[in-house]
């Protein structure tokens, strides 16, 4: 079904991957399914990428769109965002992404339109404005092993994991219906350290670690997650909530541009 005038565009940043086999890879830019589906699906907009944009096209593309959604990716952001040397270079990076995305969330935020961060997206959110990351969280001493449990089916991978506790008052506690804690299927290796300056944090597992962050002075929809609440989101009642929430938040910046556009399509041409 094509997109109708009226429904809102959420801008995906791709990763950038090489496919095929060794000497003959090609790269390429990818966007995964799940996260596009949800967005279509329970949030009822238009998934739109911009391939190889650049941080100088930032401003201009979000002018055009509705809303951001940064998804998750096998790769991290790189540390030198942060100030650290890579402590595992077997691990993936995807400095293009990086360049574009930190920049990205700077400008949403700035210019107030509807963001939401999922897994790297979540840690691209608390480095973009000046926050650090654990490159190993199931090394420290304390904390949980939040990984996956490597080559198992995608349903256990993607399975409810551990509980976090929701802080009263915030977004995501109100999404959840007023309750306490929720389970979700959080699944990553890195984490937030440092919180950065104007983010607060929302949600938090067992072991004390940050699980979801909302920007004290938004001025639209604004949250980051580290679990996956694309997954299947139509089958959970809190992923179902996030989604919509963003989806009517997409949909208010939706008839303000429209608005705007008339309005300037209307004035008088000056002499």
């Amino acid at each position: 079904m094509i997109a109708s005038l009226s429904t809102p565009l959420v801008w995906m940043p791709a990763d950038h991957r090489l496919l095929g086999d060794p000497g003959r890879a090609m790269p390429v830019v990818l966007l995964g399914d799940k996260y596009a589906r949800a967005v279509k699906v329970v949030a009822q907009a238009q998934p739109v990428l911009f391939p190889l944009a650049e941080a100088a096209d930032v401003a201009h593309l979000l002018a055009g769109v509705d809303g951001v959604v940064l998804t998750g990716s096998p790769s991290n952001v790189h540390p030198r965002h942060y100030g650290e040397a890579v402590a595992d270079p077997s691990l993936p990076l995807d400095e293009a992404r990086d360049e574009l995305t930190l920049a990205v969330v700077r400008h949403a935020l700035a210019q107030g339109i509807p963001l939401l961060g999922i897994c790297r997206g979540f840690q691209e959110v608390n480095v973009a404005l000046g926050g650090s990351l654990h490159q190993a969280v199931h090394a420290l001493p304390g904390h949980l092993d939040h990984r996956e449990p490597p080559s198992v089916p995608l349903e256990e991978q993607y399975a409810p994991r551990h509980d976090v506790t929701l802080q009263p008052d915030s977004l995501l506690h109100r999404l959840a219906g007023g309750a306490p804690t929720a389970r979700v299927n959080s699944l990553h290796g890195q984490g937030i350290r440092r919180l950065a300056p104007g983010l607060r944090a929302v949600a938090h597992a067992p072991d004390g670690l940050i699980e979801a962050v909302e920007f004290t002075g938004a001025r639209a929809f604004a949250l980051a997650v580290q679990w996956h609440p694309e997954w299947r989101c139509w089958e959970d009642p809190l992923s179902t909530a996030i989604f919509r929430a963003f989806g009517e938040a997409l949909r208010q910046r939706r008839a303000c541009r429209m608005a705007d556009a008339r309005a300037f399509a209307a004035a008088p041409e000056l002499p």
